[in-house]
């Protein structure tokens, strides 16, 4: 669509020339139920008057609104003709005063991808329910408006809704003649408003605090979700989380929660982890566990809970001017979730979660062709829509982490206090923050940000041990490499710990220093003189962002004895540098299972244990040599199924070794036993298989022709829930069936009949790691279908589609020239599109260098 794709400098000049006063949105949305009139899609009507000012009376400018039809438009008491100046996707505005009174009447669509008004039907009940989903700039989907983060105004909402429903938005609200009307909020930005309507089940509770000035504070509290989902809801979990993070968070920011009430709404079919929507935060209805989750689940719900509450103030309170500054809330808001998770909460051991499962998040992003500044380059929308990514949250995170080891916790918080106070319901820079982190520490911070900020790319740190006659350090060095591609050497703070086995056998840290390792070698004088260590771990107590990497030494030591180490957040270094080292060439594949296989039993952190889990199974389908699957499969089932055995009944590692069983089961008998656990007819002592895990067990044996369509139609009736549709959906792609195959392709590529949540299902059943030849033919189709895909569906259905169909598992030259030949062929295809083919390529030829280090492996034998 014409001017869909706001660029940067569309957003600057019309920044430049207008400022708004406020918004009022009046939203009728009844016609969510009953049936659709017409063929066109469902509508509502959307009525969207605003306030705003022009610093140049006579200039021109628009008004953005993406809408299947615009009833009437007024400017100033003009009468505007729709059809002269909306074209679908901007509102033409010519002629402006000083001060502006626009009123668009529109219909709108209802969303089926969560982009805009998301509608969802619940299969169980037949219900209705609602919610808006905006980030990065789709509340243009539902009223007209500016859809920049840097014109934020007061809002005021209306919402006619169905007789039985009730409707939240960001401020508190009321249901007077009909009509639930909502209080002005603060000056806010577009992309967090916010509104959930329906049936849902409701629970309320209260935040009190009494500050030192005698003050208090009062915030009501809410959660909610879908009434299917009500008996296994645990809002006294959600709110013990919530009081603690704002305690937490007026503890350290001096600055009291700003936007009223607080509701979190747990809604189907959601794209994302969470949305920061001050008043009403949106989270995945995922997050409300239907089966027995291990620990690492809780915790990690927690954790984002806890990040979009740092959003209130990084981010709602204080917002980034343009996408290019996403870090100062993302990043922000990522660091702030672990660091109030362990400051505040059970979860104590929460930045073993963050060293081992968010950093490599970041090191894989890093590394892409894609890969960019923590301030990135945000030419548009498009663009923004992509950078919501590994580097923007995590390594923003790390970065961030570094920094507090670089300026000390005191000084970065008092920055941050300063910050808020000063820009309050603003927008800022990359500078804003800078000046006042040089106040509060006294350091130069141009120099750190232009390292750490503005430069892609990660740094490797090795150590080089020098050994006296008398078996002592004589020296001992930190060496710091970089990629060709990204070639800068950081400012580290780092910490090198020197581990030995200590007479029970344990490996422990008997010597520790911190240093700042600066340039291509430095030297760690303090660590001189003491003994010969067995294994040197740099970054130890993961204070900087970085590749380990581990003298010989220290390899030896850690395929002997890495299950000896006693300190589980070195541990889960340790495991995170191998891991890497798997995916970097540098350590065979299958030397990466065998350590696994040999010592994961013995992971006492349940979050790196289900890890260590999901990288056995990349490493088994995308970087051990071919001619090993079969072994290493073998391998892998008969050492899940012995450590599902040998663990404690009833305990969270048994359930995660069920899970991981399932996910690489493959012969005959283990497919057997899956089939008598979900029959009775076989039993693991203290394995309890409610129906989430039933499912997971369901889907292998669909895959390997084990449950066909009766099986599956029949475990739906047994579940027959939005969540249950969602397995079914994927268990019944899964099936090893040409037709099977060409069915589901049909569904998610040729048309857009399915929801979101059914796409994303569909696509994980087509790709089996097992079927590598059934879905080959689908490589050709591909590349001949992405460029309309992008075209005709949604940002977010197409990059579901890009990202999920890459034919990844035709692991192959031949898909990598035919991904060349097609990027050749297409230079000027949309940026956005082409970034996503890259990355999937990069991905392809990492997975073919790291099968030939694998295949090297018996070549050398």
């Amino acid at each position: 669509m014409p001017g869909e794709n706001l660029s940067r400098d569309e957003a600057r000049e019309r920044a430049a020339l207008l400022s708004v006063d406020g918004y009022e949105v009046s939203l009728d949305v009844r016609s969510a139920i009953g049936d659709a009139e017409g063929d066109g899609p469902r509508t509502f009507r959307s009525v969207t008057t605003i306030r705003f000012r022009c610093n140049e009376p006579g200039a021109s400018g628009f008004a953005d609104l993406i809408a299947p039809s615009v009833t009437a438009v007024s400017l100033n008491g003009r009468d505007l003709d729709p059809s002269e100046v909306f074209d679908g996707s901007r509102i033409a505005l010519e002629d402006l005063a000083a001060d502006n009174e626009l009123v668009v009447d529109a219909q709108c669509a209802y969303s089926r991808t969560g982009e805009g008004l998301h509608r969802f039907v619940d299969p169980e009940d037949g219900e209705v329910y609602l919610y808006t989903q905006y980030e990065p700039a789709d509340s243009r989907r539902v009223f007209a408006g500016f859809e920049q983060p840097d014109l934020k105004a007061p809002f005021r909402f209306e919402v006619r809704a169905p007789e039985e429903w009730t409707v939240w938005s960001n401020g508190a609200g009321e249901r007077v003649d009909g009509v639930w009307r909502f209080a002005e909020t603060k000056p806010i930005s577009t992309y967090i408003t916010c509104v959930v309507a329906g049936p849902y089940h409701y629970v309320t509770d209260s935040y009190e605090r009494v500050f030192e000035d005698g003050t208090r504070l009062e915030i009501p509290l809410g959660a909610m979700c879908r009434k299917g989902l009500a008996p296994h809801f645990d809002a006294d979990d959600v709110f013990l989380v919530t009081k603690q993070g704002l305690d937490f968070f007026h503890d350290h920011f001096d600055y009291p929660y700003p936007f009223g009430k607080y509701d979190q709404a747990f809604v189907p079919e959601y794209n994302l982890g969470a949305m920061e929507n001050p008043g009403l935060v949106t989270f995945r209805e995922e997050f409300i566990f239907r089966g027995k989750v291990t620990r690492a689940s809780y915790e990690g719900r927690a954790n984002v809970i806890l990040h979009e509450m740092a959003h209130m103030w990084f981010g709602d309170l204080v917002t980034m001017e343009w996408w290019d500054d996403l870090w100062l809330k993302e990043s922000f808001a990522d660091f702030m979730g672990a660091f109030s998770l362990v400051g505040a909460t059970r979860f104590t051991d929460g930045w073993i979660t963050f060293a081992n499962r968010r950093k490599a998040w970041a090191y894989r992003a890093d590394q892409l062709p894609s890969t960019h500044p923590v301030t990135a380059d945000i030419r548009d929308l498009q663009d923004a829509k992509l950078n919501f990514d590994g580097i923007t949250y995590a390594k923003g995170a790390s970065v961030l982490k570094q920094l507090v080891a670089y300026v000390g916790q005191d000084a970065f918080l008092e920055g941050a206090r300063r910050y808020f106070k000063r820009h309050a319901y603003g927008n800022t820079r990359l500078g804003d923050l800078l000046s006042v982190l040089e106040e509060t520490s006294g350091r130069d911070m141009a120099a750190w940000a232009r390292s750490w900020l503005q430069t892609a790319g990660v740094n490797s740190l090795t150590p080089q041990v020098l050994l006296s006659s008398g078996g002592r350090v004589d020296e001992l060095a930190v060496v710091q490499e970089a990629a060709e591609s990204h070639p800068e050497l950081r400012p580290h703070r780092v910490a090198v710990g020197l581990y030995r086995r200590t007479g029970d056998g344990s490996l422990e840290r008997y010597a520790r220093a911190e240093v700042d390792v600066d340039g291509p070698r430095t030297v760690v004088a303090e660590l001189a003189g003491a003994e010969a260590p067995e294994l040197v771990l740099v970054n130890d107590d993961d204070l900087t962002y970085c590749k380990t990497r581990f003298d010989e030494t220290s390899l030896a030591t850690l395929r002997d004895h890495l299950g000896a180490l006693t300190d589980p957040l070195a541990r889960a270094l340790c495991w995170s540098a191998l891991w890497n080292m798997t995916r970097d060439a540098l350590l065979p594949a299958r030397d990466f299972v065998g350590l696994v296989l040999r010592f994961a039993g013995r992971e006492s952190d349940i979050g790196v244990l289900q890890m260590l889990h999901a990288w056995a199974n990349s490493a088994l389908t995308h970087y051990v040599a071919p001619d090993w699957r079969q072994a290493g499969g073998r391998l892998l089932g008969e050492g899940a199924l012995r450590e599902l055995r040998d663990a404690v009944p009833g305990s969270e590692q048994q359930l995660a070794w069920a899970r991981f069983f399932a996910a690489v089961a493959s012969d005959e008998a283990e497919l057997r036993l899956l089939r008598g656990l979900l029959e009775g007819t076989e039993k693991i002592d203290g394995l309890e298989v409610d129906q989430e895990l039933r499912w997971a067990f369901l889907e292998p044996l669909a895959a390997h022709g084990d449950a066909d369509e009766g099986v599956l139609a029949a475990e739906l009736a047994r579940d027959d829930t939005a969540s249950g549709k969602r397995h079914q959906v994927r268990c019944l792609a899964a099936r090893p069936s040409a037709a099977v195959k060409a069915q589901a392709w049909a569904q998610v590529v040729e048309s857009d009949g399915l929801s979101n949540a059914l796409v994303e299902a569909t696509i994980a059943g087509f790709e089996q790691a097992s079927q590598r030849e059934l879905i080959a033919p689908y490589a050709q189709k591909y590349f001949a279908a992405i460029e309309r895909v992008w075209a005709e569906r949604s940002i977010q259905i197409g990059m579901d589609v890009v990202r999920g169909l890459f034919p990844s598992l035709r692991d192959s030259q031949d898909t990598l020239d035919a991904t060349d030949a097609w990027l050749s062929a297409h230079e000027d295809a949309a940026p956005a599109l082409r970034r996503l083919v890259l990355e999937a390529r990069d991905d392809l030829a990492r997975a073919l260098r790291g099968q030939a280090c694998d295949a090297a492996v018996d070549a050398g034998r």
